[in-house]
């Protein structure tokens, strides 16, 4: 994110103006002291299409981080623990939007988010890009630092309170149940980026609970996080375009494209090369595929139509 001069009018190439459900109400005063100038049920909130003209009119106010994002997105569910974190470490002067791209296609298409997690802040109604991709936290901390920043020179310098179902007070009846013990190891696993214990720790909630969707979910998203660590996009697509015929090759950026939010051409990259190759050398294939599937739900559209053709080039 570059910082515009002081005073400047934030513009983007994102037209948000459809998206809007009630004219512009003037933009609240911030007060010298610091002091709340307004509240809100909880500092993170989930978006649709039909809400976020609420999230424009709270821009004016206080900036909102808007975080574009899917359930089968594995790099997402890196990102979005650590924006909450940082959120609430700034004291109502920033708000989390959540956005499930897959339900609100409209705000998807608004946003361009050819690849998630994608992360746009609204400063005044205008929209500035900030990154895309999982990112440290550190560098999260920073973008934000910078964040307020531009808000400051651009009149957005509020504060809101937190009250009502969101608020501490009330944190005994929101509080969600504690995940069982296997669960627990392998999001804490997660975290510390110990990917191969969080398989383990998933494998053995399938062993002992062969039923458990929440463990097969998340053990497919582990296993795509493993697969794609320290993977660079632009080579892996460079060595696939060099070597079409290199199963492992094809295998990888369908990984990195279906992480980044590109399902179709994941899932078009391999049922292609499953067509292309002997009928003794596509296992490999059509198990990474059915892997794939799993990450982004079987009652996907996109999952559903891939199947179709599996289906088809297998009988």
């Amino acid at each position: 994110m570059t910082d515009p001069a002081p005073g400047a009018v934030l513009r983007g190439a994102v037209d948000l103006s459809s998206l809007r459900n009630r004219p512009a109400a003037p933009a609240a005063a911030p007060e010298a002291s610091g002091a709340p100038v307004g509240s809100v049920a909880s500092l993170v909130m989930d978006v649709t299409d039909e809400t976020f003209g609420e999230v424009l009119e709270l821009s004016r106010t206080v900036p909102v981080v808007v975080d574009l994002w899917a359930e089968w997105c594995g790099p997402c569910k890196q990102l979005s623990p650590i924006l909450e974190k940082v959120v609430g470490e700034l004291d109502g002067r920033v708000v989390l939007a959540k956005v499930d791209v897959d339900a609100n296609p409209q705000l998807s298409q608004a946003f361009r988010a050819q690849s998630i997690p994608m992360v746009v802040a609204l400063v005044g109604g205008q929209p500035v890009p900030l990154f895309t991709g999982a990112v440290p936290e550190q560098q999260v901390r920073e973008v934000f630092a910078q964040l307020l920043q531009v808000a400051a020179q651009n009149g957005v310098s509020g504060r809101l309170d937190v009250t009502g179902a969101g608020s501490e007070e009330d944190g005994a009846e929101a509080a969600e149940p504690p995940l069982p013990p296997l669960h627990a190891e392998a999001f804490q696993a997660i975290e510390e980026g110990d990917y191969p214990r969080a398989i383990a720790a998933y494998e053995k909630a399938l062993a002992e609970n062969p039923r458990d969707a929440d463990a097969r979910a998340g053990l497919g998203q582990v296993r795509l996080l493993d697969r794609i660590s320290g993977a660079d996009l632009q080579s892996a697509r460079a060595a696939a375009a060099e070597a079409p015929a290199d199963v492992d090759a094809q295998l990888l950026v369908a990984d990195l494209d279906l992480s980044g939010g590109h399902v179709d051409d994941a899932f078009d990259r391999l049922l292609e090369l499953f067509a292309a190759l002997p009928a003794d050398e596509r296992a490999p294939v059509r198990e990474r595929l059915l892997d794939l599937f799993g990450v982004v739900g079987d009652a996907d559209a996109r999952v559903l139509r891939a199947r179709g053709r599996l289906a088809s080039l297998l009988f």
